[in-house]
């Protein structure tokens, strides 16, 4: 099968999840067998625009104009309009919430290749929500009315989907992650030097992911239990958190993701405030750990969160205090649901395994 992934960003030109999603599935799907082009944009002048790696091509066009974090790039344009269905088989493209996939949307519109969209999460992490409820009701529903099939996380996910007039197949396709590399079993990370609890926060430091709502939160943990939390990630935040941090937060700034198992074993819970989400890999990295989690009560994610940890509404700092509490007093047990929810449920290989089925049917 002959793929064209579009996708705004790719592991590691861009650190993150659904970058390393992108990545990941490139790379087990060539080695399968298939024939993968990865299309996206990039700033990095120093990188290949043609890179053979890992099985699969990357093409790297100009990004253009950014708006609310969104490459409107011109040159995804020209290539998408080049191709057909002498070039591909099909068009997979992540997240509704990028022009490049309304530009895929238009091409399956226009053009003779079957189109698939992944939903990394209805809502943008840098833009207001009012934007994009207007948005999901316009340009975003179109863009998925295109698709022959949606790829959604989670049946809560679907559903609010359909529920935004979207009458495309859905299939509901859990994130996974590698559970044999995220384990509770094996060495700790040197970078946490932490003889108390050690709260964790893996993302990108962005309004979005409220990493503020995370500092806040571990400062009203009484100082008699000596938390502090390790924040990993960076992003355009990153000074106006560090006159919040103080003694009682250390920050890591970016970690290989090679590195991460070893981090989430050095951890005793993760704690994610976001006020959008997909499903988070993080949350699923830290399930396979061991490690509990509490996050922000997000309808399409509540339901895998329980599973070994809590959920508050989002912004309620005093929630997210009293939770941590409650979570790290019952870390083992939680922990250990948490393992058993990530084998049993979010493999990474099944993952490759029904997308790539899903793909094929289109054929």
């Amino acid at each position: 099968m002959r793929i064209l992934r579009v996708a705004p960003y790719i592991y590691p030109d861009t650190k993150g999840g659904g970058a390393y999603h992108v990545f990941a599935l490139s790379r087990d799907q060539a080695a399968m067998g298939h024939d993968v082009t990865v299309l996206t944009v990039c700033e990095d002048e120093s990188l290949p625009k043609v890179e053979e790696t890992d099985g699969f091509t990357i093409l790297r066009v100009s990004p253009g104009l950014t708006l609310f974090g969104n490459d409107i790039s011109s040159a995804v344009a020209r290539y998408l309009w080049g191709v057909n269905s002498e070039d591909f088989d099909v068009i997979h493209a992540h997240s509704h919430l990028y022009f490049s996939t309304n530009l895929a949307a238009l091409k399956r519109r226009l053009g003779d290749i079957s189109l698939a969209i992944t939903n990394h999460g209805l809502y943008s992490q840098s833009a207001p929500k009012q934007v994009f409820d207007i948005y999901l009701k316009t340009l975003g529903r179109w863009t998925f009315n295109q698709a022959n099939i949606v790829f959604c996380y989670t049946d809560e996910d679907r559903r609010r989907v359909r529920e935004l007039g979207v009458n495309s197949d859905i299939a509901v396709v859990p994130n996974g992650i590698d559970t044999s590399r995220f384990t509770p079993d094996g060495s700790e990370s040197d970078l946490i030097d932490h003889d108390g609890l050690v709260i964790l926060f893996v993302g990108r430091l962005v309004e979005g992911k409220c990493p503020q709502d995370a500092i806040e939160a571990v400062a009203e943990i009484p100082t008699e239990l000596d938390a502090k939390l390790y924040v990993v990630g960076d992003g355009p935040m990153r000074e106006e958190l560090g006159a919040l941090g103080r003694n009682a937060v250390k920050f890591l700034g970016h970690v290989p993701y090679d590195e991460m198992p070893a981090v989430y074993r050095a951890g005793d819970v993760l704690i994610l405030p976001s006020r959008a989400e997909g499903l988070p890999r993080t949350v699923l990295e830290a399930f396979a750990s061991g490690v509990p989690v509490v996050s922000s009560h997000l309808e399409h994610t509540a339901s895998v969160v329980q599973k070994g940890g809590e959920t508050v509404p989002v912004g309620d700092i005093t929630a997210y205090s009293s939770a941590l509490n409650r979570v790290l007093n019952d870390r083992d047990q939680l922990g250990k649901q948490g393992r058993e929810a990530a084998v049993e449920k979010f493999r990474w290989e099944s993952t490759v395994e029904e997308t790539t089925q899903r793909l094929e049917l289109l054929r």
